[in-house]
């Protein structure tokens, strides 16, 4: 299916101001500037494979080869919009650390 111009740049913005949104709102409250960052690769796993969280235990080489085939057969536009999601968590952490630098203490 393709995807037009219009839905992928919408699509990239979404997904990097939702990020950068959840990304500052923990980085305020739990006072960690890299979190959403770190948490991020866990979500992008979630979004793009369907396997329950507890087969990468349980079932962990078939859950891996599962993971592995899906990421790997992901379309350009896919790959765009995650990594948009991933820019967005890290500019939360850059903007955190910004701001704290600059003497805003309740960040």
């Amino acid at each position: 299916m393709q995807m037009s111009i219009v839905v992928l740049i919408i699509s990239i913005l979404l997904f990097f101001v939702l990020f950068f949104g959840i990304g500052f709102i923990l980085n305020m409250l739990l006072r960690m500037s890299w979190i959403m960052a770190i948490i991020y690769p866990i979500i992008a796993i979630f979004i793009v494979d369907k396997v329950r969280f507890i087969e990468y235990i349980t079932n962990s080489k078939i859950a891996f080869q599962d993971l592995g085939q899906k990421l790997g057969s992901l379309a350009t536009a896919d790959v765009l919009i995650l990594l948009s999601g991933l820019a967005g968590a890290i500019a939360a952490g850059v903007t955190i650390k910004m701001l704290r630098k600059n003497g805003y203490q309740m960040f």
